[in-house]
C-alpha cells in the first residue's frame, strides 16, 4: 500500500494517536532533500530553540524573534535561515514554510498560530496553547476548518509514561477514583510583584512594540523580558499555565476530563499586576461515561502552585515519593497512584504497600523517529509530511488548555468568595451577578529597585472591578483592531 494512503486510512480508524508503525516515516534513518518540511520559528531565543533542535534534518528557512539580540545564538546555528521581526511580514514574504514553530510569551500565541493556519501552515505551538478560554476554543475550530497538522508544545505528552498511567487507571487498578491533587513548586521566577517604576532603555535590538503586541502599552523593563514575562498577567498565565499543561496532562487524558462544572480558589494576596506567589485552584468535573473497566463518576481536582502540597494519605509508607518538585496523586476506592510529571517514577499502593498492578487495556505508545530528534516534535513532523494526527493535536489540547487557563479566573475572582459555576457551550461563569464586585490590590513599590523590591502594608492600594465585565475580558481579550482575530 502507497505509504501516504496507509497513514490517512490509519487516521481515519481512529488509531493515528498511538503507534505509527516504521513503515510509515521517510528511509532508514536519513532524511531525502524532497522529502523535508520548510519550518519556520517564531520566538526563539528560549523553547523554540529547543523544539527546533529536535526537528532534526528538515529545512529550518526563516526564524522570527522581536529581540535579534536574545535570539543571535540561534541565527548563528541556522545561518541560511532569513531573519525577521514582525511574523506578519515573515508570512507574508515566506510563501515556502511548510510549519512554524511558536514559543512567543503566551499573549500573543493565537495570534501568530491563527496567521500561520489560515495560510494552510501546520503550527506547533508551546504550552500554554493560549492565553485566554476563548482563544483556546478559536484554534480548536479553526484547527478543524483549516485541516492543518497541529500540535500542543507539551512535550512530555509522548512519553511512554503517561500510556502506563492512563493503563492502570483505565482499567480499574485504583477502582473508583473521585479525588485527584496536582502540585507545582513554581513559580520559580519573581511573581505577586508590583508594576515597575524604575525606567530602563529599550535594548536596541528589541522591538519592544511587537514584543506588547495585543497587550495594553507600557514601558519597557527588564523585569518583562526575557523569560519572566510569564508571571505578568498581561503576558503569561502564572504558575498553572506554565506548569498545568505538564502536570495536569495525565489526569486529563487517563480520566478524559472535559471541562469541569465549577471551580473555586484560594491563594496569597491577588494583584492588579502579576500572579499570586501561591496559590489553590478545585475544578469539579462532572460524571463521565464510563470506560469498560473503569468508572468515571463526578470528581474533583485540586491544583496547587507556589510550594503548596496535599496532605500525604495516611496510609502510604514514609518511603512513598510525593516529590516536592510537582507530582499528582490519584486517590481510588482500592489503591492509591502517585507521579511526577507525565507519569514519570508512577508508583501504586494498596492497604500501605506497594503493588503492581496487572492492566487490561492497551494504548499503545508514540514511536521514536527514526532520524532522531524529539519524540513529540517528531511525531509532528512526521504527521505533516505522512498524515496522520499527533499526540497532543489542537481537537486534544484546545480543550485541555481551556480547563488549565480558566483557573486563572478562580484565583482572580476569589474575593467573590463563592463557588463558579462553569458554562462550557458558551464560555460563560453563570453565577455573576452585574453588580457585584471583585477587590484586588495595585501594590506600590516600596523602593525604585527593581531586582530587591520590598512591599509594605502601606503600599497596598485596594481596588475594586466591575466582577461580570472583568471576568468576561479575561475569557476573551478585547484586544486592538490591529490585533483582532
Amino acid at each position: 500500500m502507497e505509504r501516504r494512503k496507509f497513514i490517512r486510512d490509519l487516521s481515519s480508524c481512529g488509531i493515528s494517536l498511538t503507534v505509527v508503525p516504521g513503515i510509515a516515516v521517510s528511509g532508514l534513518g536519513h532524511t531525502p532533500p524532497s522529502d523535508k518540511l520548510n519550518i519556520a520559528g517564531i520566538g526563539i531565543g528560549g523553547k523554540g530553540s529547543v523544539n527546533l533542535r529536535n526537528m532534526v534534518e528538515q529545512n529550518i528557512v526563516a526564524l522570527c524573534d522581536c529581540d535579534f539580540d536574545y535570539a543571535n545564538r540561534v541565527f548563528d546555528t541556522y545561518p541560511k535561515a532569513k531573519k525577521y521581526k514582525d511574523y506578519r511580514v515573515m508570512l507574508e514574504k515566506r510563501k515556502d514554510i511548510d510549519a512554524v514553530v511558536i514559543a512567543t510569551p503566551d499573549h500573543t500565541h493565537a495570534l501568530q498560530a491563527a496567521a500561520a493556519m489560515e495560510l494552510g501552515k501546520h503550527v506547533y505551538v508551546q504550552k500554554p496553547l493560549t492565553h485566554t478560554v476563548w482563544e483556546s476554543r478559536y484554534l480548536t475550530q479553526l484547527a478543524k476548518r483549516t485541516g492543518v497538522v497541529t500540535q500542543m508544545g507539551n512535550e512530555g505528552h509522548s512519553n511512554d509514561t503517561v500510556y502506563e498511567v492512563a493503563e492502570i487507571v483505565q482499567s480499574g487498578c485504583l477502582g473508583v477514583i473521585k479525588e485527584v491533587h496536582v502540585w507545582t513548586n513554581r513559580p520559580i521566577w519573581r511573581q505577586g510583584m508590583p508594576k515597575p517604576v524604575k525606567k530602563a532603555a529599550v535594548p536596541s535590538t528589541l522591538d519592544w512594540d511587537l514584543f506588547i503586541g495585543p497587550a495594553k502599552m507600557r514601558d519597557y523593563s527588564p523585569e518583562y523580558h526575557p523569560w519572566i514575562w510569564r508571571g505578568w498577567w498581561d503576558f503569561g498565565t502564572g504558575a498553572l499555565g506554565d506548569m498545568g499543561c505538564h502536570l495536569l496532562d495525565v489526569p486529563n487524558y487517563a480520566l478524559q476530563l472535559g471541562p469541569p462544572i465549577a471551580f473555586q480558589a484560594s491563594s496569597s494576596l491577588v494583584n492588579t499586576e502579576s500572579a499570586p506567589v501561591a496559590a489553590k485552584v478545585s475544578y469539579l468535573f462532572p460524571a463521565r461515561k464510563n470506560l469498560p473497566y473503569c468508572a468515571l463518576p463526578e470528581l474533583e481536582l485540586t491544583w496547587y502552585d507556589g510550594g503548596l502540597m496535599p496532605s500525604r494519605p495516611y496510609d502510604l509508607p514514609n518511603d512513598a515519593p510525593m516529590d516536592p518538585g510537582g507530582g499528582f496523586l490519584f486517590v481510588g476506592s482500592e489503591a492509591t497512584l502517585i507521579a511526577q510529571s507525565y507519569g514519570g517514577n508512577w508508583k501504586v499502593y494498596k492497604n500501605g504497600s506497594e503493588v503492581k498492578p496487572q492492566t487490561k487495556v492497551d494504548l499503545g505508545r508514540i514511536p521514536d523517529s527514526p532520524q532522531g530528534g524529539g519524540r513529540h516534535e517528531m511525531h509532528f513532523v512526521n504527521c505533516c509530511k505522512d498524515g496522520g494526527t499527533p499526540a497532543s493535536n489542537f481537537e486534544y489540547a484546545g480543550p485541555f488548555n481551556e480547563m488549565v487557563v480558566m483557573g486563572n479566573l478562580a484565583v482572580r475572582l476569589q474575593s467573590l468568595k463563592k463557588t463558579l459555576l462553569w458554562d462550557s457551550e458558551n464560555m460563560k461563569v453563570t453565577n455573576i451577578g452585574a453588580d457585584e464586585k471583585i477587590k484586588t490590590t495595585n501594590l506600590l513599590p516600596y523602593s525604585d529597585d527593581i531586582v530587591t523590591r520590598k512591599v509594605d502594608s502601606a503600599s497596598k492600594v485596594p481596588v475594586e472591578w466591575n466582577a461580570l465585565e472583568m471576568c468576561n475580558e479575561w475569557i476573551k481579550h478585547q484586544y486592538l483592531n490591529e490585533y483582532k482575530l
